[in-house]
């Protein structure tokens, strides 16, 4: 939490003078004028027989008596100074405890009434999400083709992972060879994703190399066809990134395969492409192509070369690196010892980076500590309540 608020101050502005105009009620009603005792009736009959004979002894009482200033001997002791007499009155002790029960009663009910109003006015905290993560689009782009197949593993193993950390992005998925698959669309629903990549992660799991599907057993073949189901609709053609790329483009709301300005959007963008670009057969979009409708779309699209190492020299590789840095996006391979797992991380370090320059705020009721004060407060109020009707 980095602030603290109220989303209905206006209610507090009114708490206050109800609280004033009570704690003033409450004032009125028990001042010393109204609830003075009759210093009579705090003596029991014997003492008032004695101060009546004394009052009546006394010159200056009897004088004023004369006077006509009372008619009987019991009102004689409202002018006789029985301060004394009258306050060691087990009586008068017990009014003066009475009392003060009833001056803490009416400061619980005042305070129990002004954590109300504070309730009303709904106590907010607000949080600052752009320190740990922010609202991304990211759809997983993979090619699935014999070459590039055993590194996808990685992949998704390592997005398995980061997966922990994400809080308000929406993950996609989608597989392409000759033709695309989506796997599953956009959505924060991260239970769904998590069960997603890991039914991925189990059908590749014996996808070592290349060649290493020969050796799966049955289960393990159905499971991987099953996976890759969707992805080999056309014939003599395969790895057609170009084609990829875009269907893993049209994922994204507001996406149009024929703007030519620069769309606009609410939440960031973004695509991992993994591939080794091994390009056989004819698509219908270049990597060209599908790169500049990703610009147009403001998508932006980071590489990961998936190939092997003797083809980092190559010049599909060299025009991998080009068109994904020429549309802005990090272009990084398992050149110098680093993993897939390094790559994935690299690029999300980046994306976080870039998107912590946003301000993202959470207001969120934080009206918790209140209750429990307002509890305390009233289980007081009713005990001392209690305790001054006896």
């Amino acid at each position: 939490m980095t602030g603290f608020t109220w989303k209905w101050p206006i209610a507090l502005v009114l708490g206050a003078v109800l609280t004033i105009l009570l704690i003033l009620s409450v004032l009125w009603l028990t001042r010393a004028s109204r609830s003075k005792p009759d210093p009579a009736k705090l003596l029991d009959p014997e003492e008032r027989q004695r101060a009546s004979e004394y009052a009546h002894n006394h010159e200056k009482h009897r004088s004023s008596f004369k006077r006509g200033k009372r008619n009987d001997t019991e009102p004689t002791l409202f002018a006789w100074n029985l301060k004394d007499r009258i306050t060691s009155s087990p009586i008068y002790a017990r009014y003066r405890i009475y009392k003060i029960g009833v001056l803490v009663t009416s400061v619980l009910s005042c305070l129990a009434l002004a954590i109300s109003v504070c309730l009303v006015a709904r106590p907010s905290a607000i949080e600052n999400l752009n320190e740990t993560s922010s609202s991304r689009d990211i759809v997983l782009c993979l090619d699935v083709s014999g070459s590039a197949l055993p590194f996808d593993q990685q992949v998704i193993a390592s997005y398995l992972e980061l997966i922990q950390k994400f809080k308000t992005e929406r993950i996609g998925m989608s597989i392409f060879n000759s033709t695309s698959k989506m796997v599953f669309p956009l959505t924060n629903d991260y239970s769904l994703v998590k069960q997603e990549l890991t039914s991925a992660l189990t059908a590749l799991d014996g996808v070592s190399s290349p060649t290493s599907i020969n050796n799966m057993t049955p289960k393990q073949y159905q499971e991987i066809s099953n996976f890759l189901s969707g992805t080999e609709e056309r014939p003599n053609a395969t790895s057609l990134i170009g084609d990829g790329l875009v269907s893993c483009e049209a994922m994204f709301p507001g996406f149009s395969a024929s703007a030519q300005t620069i769309q606009p959007r609410v939440a960031p963008a973004s695509i991992v492409l993994a591939t080794d670009n091994v390009l056989a057969g004819t698509p219908i979009y270049t990597l060209h192509q599908a790169m500049q409708l990703a610009k147009m779309n403001s998508i932006r699209v980071d590489g990961l070369y998936t190939g092997d190492n003797e083809s980092l020299d190559s010049a599909t590789t060299a025009e991998f690196r080009q068109q994904v840095q020429w549309e802005g996006g990090t272009f990084l391979t398992r050149q110098n010892g680093q993993s897939v797992d390094d790559l994935v991380k690299s690029i999300e370090a980046q994306k976080i980076t870039e998107a912590s320059k946003e301000r993202m705020v959470n207001l969120s009721d934080q009206p918790d500590p209140w209750i429990i004060a307002l509890g305390i407060l009233l289980a007081a109020f009713f005990i001392m309540l209690g305790w001054v009707k006896r």
